[in-house]
């Protein structure tokens, strides 16, 4: 039994004959050679979920819905954290760099973007110029002095990293949260909307 999909995990089990008739023919070979997709931010309709299909190119990328009947594997973000690459790239030295201090941090903490693909699948996705991309399970409040300190690892990094906090009620880029701007920029399946606390479910309903 699968667990409920959420933003980042990735799925397998979509086959091409679940994509729309108009689909480019990268995005039938990605699913036909095995490949996962990714759950995105979007509403879907009841028995489905939305996904995101990768191509090679950074630019294929295809905007699907999966049944959730055919999944039949879900492996979260989280669950990629101590896995190691065979390929020896800025990203996967990073990580490696980093996974100590995100172990101590008392967070929940997970690997996604092209890392985290490559790390689930065993398909390269990553290459000499990728970021890291990583997600922090934030259920309370993260401080901004917090980010800033945060902020101030990633930047000595070996790679640029780019971490979202995964609140209830969306998800906030680590960057902005840290920065001086009042508001940020909060997305969730229903919309994208600036916010001074992406903690709190009242600023959302206004």
């Amino acid at each position: 039994m699968v667990n409920i999909p959420l933003a980042h995990d990735l799925l397998w089990g979509m086959t091409p004959a679940q994509l729309p008739a108009d689909a480019p023919q990268w995005a039938v070979e990605s699913l036909a050679a095995g490949q996962p997709v990714v759950v995105r931010r979007a509403l879907s309709a009841e028995g489905f979920v939305a996904v995101g299909v990768r191509g090679v190119l950074r630019e294929q990328r295809l905007a699907a819905f999966m049944a959730l009947d055919s999944i039949a594997c879900q492996v979260s973000p989280e669950a990629l954290c101590h896995i190691d690459s065979e390929r020896d790239l800025p990203a996967m030295r990073a990580l490696q760099q980093l996974r100590p201090m995100l172990d101590d941090c008392g967070w929940v903490w997970g690997v996604s973007g092209s890392a985290g693909f490559e790390l689930a699948s065993g398909f390269e996705a990553m290459h000499e110029a990728s970021d890291l991309d990583l997600i922090l399970r934030t259920p309370q409040l993260l401080m901004r002095n917090q980010a800033r300190k945060l902020m101030a690892l990633f930047d000595q990094s070996l790679c640029r990293v780019d971490m979202q906090l995964q609140t209830p009620f969306g998800a906030v880029a680590l960057r902005e949260w840290a920065g001086t701007s009042a508001r940020v920029l909060l997305k969730n399946e229903h919309q994208a909307c600036l916010v001074s606390d992406p903690w709190n479910p009242q600023e959302q309903a206004a």
